[in-house]
């Protein structure tokens, strides 16, 4: 995988911002259904791409590597930064 194929996937699936693997999972089965061959938007050569766009994003989100320090725990779970949010 190189930078250029990872950007490429983001675009195809609209990525913004941080996305969940469920998150990824729901845009790859809306979209799917989109560019299936058998869809007047559809196409073989889409629907393939669309694919390996799939599986290159989630094997990226597999293999990430977090540090565990805070400064990425409160980027991940911003509600539970502030103890005083817990209790709610």
């Amino acid at each position: 995988m190189d930078y250029e194929e990872f950007e490429k996937a983001v675009d195809l699936f609209g990525i913004l911002t941080r996305v969940s693997k469920k998150e990824l999972k729901q845009k790859y089965l809306k979209l799917s259904k989109k560019f299936h061959p058998d869809m007047p938007e559809g196409s073989d050569e889409k629907f393939q791409e669309l694919q390996q766009a799939y599986e290159l994003l989630n094997s990226y989100i597999d293999s990430f590597m977090y540090s565990f320090d805070e400064e990425e725990f409160k980027a991940q779970f911003p509600p539970f930064t502030n103890y005083k949010n817990w209790n709610k």
